[in-house]
C-alpha cells in the first residue's frame, strides 16, 4: 500500500469508526468490540503509515 492509499484508509476507517460510535449512542450495537477492533486497526495503520514515511 502506498503512503496515499493509507491516508485515505485511515480516514475512512476514521469515519466509520465514529458511525458506529453515534449509532451506538443511539441504539447499543449488538457487536461493541468492533468498536475496540477499529480502533485498534486504525493504531496499526497510523503506526505503518508512520514507519513508511520514516523510510522516504
Amino acid at each position: 500500500m502506498s503512503v496515499a492509499d493509507l491516508r485515505d484508509r485511515i480516514q475512512i476507517e476514521k469515519n466509520n469508526l465514529d458511525t458506529m460510535k453515534i449509532n451506538h449512542a443511539i441504539s447499543p450495537l449488538e457487536d461493541t468490540s468492533k468498536i475496540c477492533k477499529t480502533r485498534r486497526d486504525i493504531a496499526l495503520m497510523i503506526t505503518i503509515l508512520a514507519e513508511k514515511e520514516k523510510q522516504n
